[in-house]
C-alpha cells in the first residue's frame, strides 16, 4: 500500500504540473482567437462591396444619366411668347446648310422631310426634356419636341441643344412666324444668317426683320 500511494501521489503531481503548463497556452489561444474576431468585426468594408455601379452604356456607347429635374426653364407657359432656357436650349445650326445653298436645301421641295429626326428619338428626347425644364405636365402630349431654329431655316436635326419640350400643340404662334421668314429667305429678302439670329433672340419679334 505504501508504495501504491507513492505511485498514484506521483501521477497526481504530474498531471498537477501539466495542467499548470497548459492552461496559460490554452487561455493565450482564447485572447487570440477573441482579438482576431474583435479585429474582423471592426474592419472596413471591402472595397469591392462599396464601389459604386458604372454607368449604363446606351445603344451609341455613352453614358445614360438620369436627367436633372429643373434645371433648365422656359420663359413661360403660353404658346404665343414661351421661349426655352437659352442656357439649355441656345439653338444649334445645320453646318450642311449654308446662304450658297439654300436653293438646293431648305427651299428645294421635301428637304425638312428627308432630314426630320424620326418620331421615337424625339419623343424620348421630349420625356427626358420635360423632366429637366420642371414642368408639373408631364404628359408629352402636352407639348410639341420643336426645334427652336426650325429645319426650314437651317436648324441642327438631332442637336439636343436645338430641340426643347414646346408648350402647346402644333401648329402654333412660333410656327406662323417661321414660316414667314422661310417665305422671305426664299425670297431673297433676308439672309440665312438674319433669320437664325432674329429667332435666337426672340422669335415673338423676329417677323419684324421682313421687308
Amino acid at each position: 500500500m505504501p508504495h501504491t500511494f507513492r505511485v498514484l501521489t506521483a501521477l497526481g503531481a504530474a498531471t498537477l504540473i501539466a495542467t499548470a503548463w497548459t492552461a496559460p497556452v490554452q487561455a493565450a489561444s482564447v485572447q487570440a482567437a477573441s482579438a482576431s474576431i474583435a479585429s474582423a468585426s471592426t474592419a472596413p468594408a471591402s472595397t469591392a462591396s462599396t464601389s459604386s455601379v458604372p454607368a449604363r452604356a446606351g445603344t451609341d456607347g455613352a453614358s445614360v444619366v438620369a436627367p436633372k429635374r429643373g434645371k433648365c426653364h422656359a420663359s413661360s407657359l403660353d404658346p404665343a411668347t414661351t421661349r426655352p432656357d437659352p442656357h439649355c436650349t441656345p439653338g444649334a445650326v445645320n453646318p450642311g446648310v449654308t446662304q450658297a445653298d439654300v436653293r438646293t436645301t431648305v427651299c428645294k421641295a421635301g428637304y425638312t422631310k428627308k432630314i426630320r429626326p424620326p418620331a421615337s428619338y424625339t419623343s424620348a428626347l421630349k420625356r427626358r426634356q420635360i423632366v429637366e425644364y420642371g414642368y408639373r405636365d408631364t404628359r408629352p402630349s402636352a407639348y410639341e419636341e420643336d426645334h427652336f431654329i426650325p429645319l426650314s431655316l437651317g436648324g441642327a436635326p438631332r442637336d439636343p441643344k436645338n430641340l426643347w419640350p414646346e408648350r402647346g400643340a402644333s401648329p402654333n404662334p412660333k410656327d406662323a412666324v417661321e414660316f414667314k421668314l422661310y417665305k422671305a429667305l426664299c425670297a431673297g429678302q433676308i439672309t440665312l444668317a438674319a433669320a437664325q439670329h432674329a429667332i435666337t433672340t426672340d422669335w415673338t419679334t423676329a417677323g419684324r426683320i421682313v421687308p
